[in-house]
């Protein structure tokens, strides 16, 4: 209760950062004290005006990602710092640093592999050393993904059924492209195209974990098709390539690393898309996905087609309807067999956009988490004593997951026959 908001929402007049404001407006609980920021008064002013209610009350800052101080100043003054603005590889650096220096949890949305790099390189021993969490990937990237392979690492030690082996995600998803998530890819791809180091980080599987690594098995394929079999008796057909892999792996491997490799000497970790239950139709499906994420590589770093893209693709800040966002919804399966070769499978879903109005609870429950639920004197939960630069599960686990279900999420582990 020292600093003045629990919870600064910067960015807020971004597409998703309004979205994640508009749930903290209707389920934070009514004590929390949250502000709005971003770099005009007057565009924020309107945001709070479209939200109404109880957001009618809330502070306005302004800071900008080009002025150290204004950073500084704004950082200081609250328990958390969720920030939403993209891509993060181009304004995250200098916000981050603001939070370590601060002593002020954070989180965001990155999926970009190359930022969650150097904030690990710059900031995970100061941010230790200051006991803050910098959580990054709060959204569709990656907490599907992070949270529900924690959850089978919890349930098997739980069951007494050894560790973690090979461990799959299957998403099933409807909904639409974030237009930051392009311009995050967009950069990615220049960067990578234009430096060898960049591209040797980007592609390694332990990207994430090189500060912490040890001998672990060979990691699979980001990009590939694969048999259903292979993952489950239950599922049939292929598998497709699942376009978020080559970021969500390297953050599950990071968690099982931070978690002291809890998840076994034989976790090896994948991801995958469903796209038909037709066996036939499922092969020809995912071979069509491998191709067309590869020609989709191939137009972003060409760049004489780059006008032609920047019209036909989402811009950031922009985002589909409340109509559009309604019919969207995700089904995140995870499953694996354990050393004692017990077959679990836990699900991460909901009926909501996953890259917006889905990605707005996950990153504004877990802004709440790190504000209210470290603070045992306000009621809340106790979170896992670990700061640094940390994963959604290492940093949140199951009271993450309780945050979820509370908002209509479903969040399980079955064991299967």
């Amino acid at each position: 209760m020292s600093r003045e908001f629990d919870v600064i929402v910067f960015g807020a007049t971004g597409f998703v950062g309004e979205l994640t404001a508009r749930h903290l407006a209707r389920h934070a609980p009514d004590d929390v004290r949250i502000a709005l920021a971003g770099r005009t008064e007057a565009k924020l002013a309107q945001v709070r005006s479209r939200i109404g209610g109880r957001a009618a009350r809330w502070p306005l800052i302004t800071a900008d990602v080009d002025s150290p101080a204004s950073l500084d100043a704004m950082a200081a003054r609250t328990t958390v710092l969720c920030s939403t603005v993209g891509p993060y590889a181009l304004y995250g650096e200098t916000v981050v640093g603001a939070c370590v220096n601060a002593g002020t949890h954070y989180t965001d949305l990155t999926g970009e592999v190359l930022f969650a790099r150097r904030s690990i390189d710059k900031f995970h021993e100061q941010a230790v050393a200051a006991g803050v969490k910098i959580v990054h990937s709060c959204g569709f990237d990656s907490i599907p993904s992070d949270l529900g392979t924690w959850l089978l690492y919890d349930r098997a030690r739980s069951d007494g059924a050894g560790t973690l082996g090979t461990t799959t995600l299957v998403a099933y998803v409807k909904g639409g492209a974030s237009g930051g998530t392009v311009a995050s890819a967009v950069g990615l791809i220049d960067e990578v195209t234009a430096d060898r180091d960049a591209r040797r980080i980007a592609m390694g599987p332990h990207s994430l974990t090189t500060d912490l690594q040890r001998e672990s098995p060979k990691q699979p394929a980001d990009v590939a098709v694969i048999a259903g079999a292979d993952v489950d008796p239950e599922l049939t057909g292929s598998l497709a390539p699942f376009f978020m892999a080559p970021y969500n792996t390297r953050v599950v491997r990071r968690s099982n690393a931070l978690l002291d490799w809890a998840y076994g000497p034989d976790f090896r970790y994948r991801e995958a898309m469903a796209v038909s239950r037709n066996a036939i139709l499922s092969t020809v499906g995912s071979y069509s996905v491998l191709a067309g994420l590869g020609l989709g590589v191939a137009a972003i770093a060409a760049k004489p087609l780059r006008p032609l893209l920047n019209k036909v693709l989402p811009k950031p800040g922009s985002g589909p309807s409340e109509r559009s966002q309604a019919a969207g919804r995700f089904t995140m399966d995870v499953y694996t067999a354990t050393t004692s070769g017990r077959r679990y499978r836990a699900r991460v879903a909901a009926h909501k956009d996953p890259g917006y109005s889905g990605t707005a609870v996950m990153l504004g429950e877990s802004s709440l988490a790190l504000a209210l639920d470290g603070d045992t004197a306000r009621g809340g939960a106790p979170l896992p004593n670990r700061s640094g630069v940390l994963t959604p599960a290492v940093a949140l686990d199951g009271v993450l997951a309780e945050r979820l279900r509370a908002r209509g999420f479903t969040v399980e582990v079955t064991e299967r026959a």
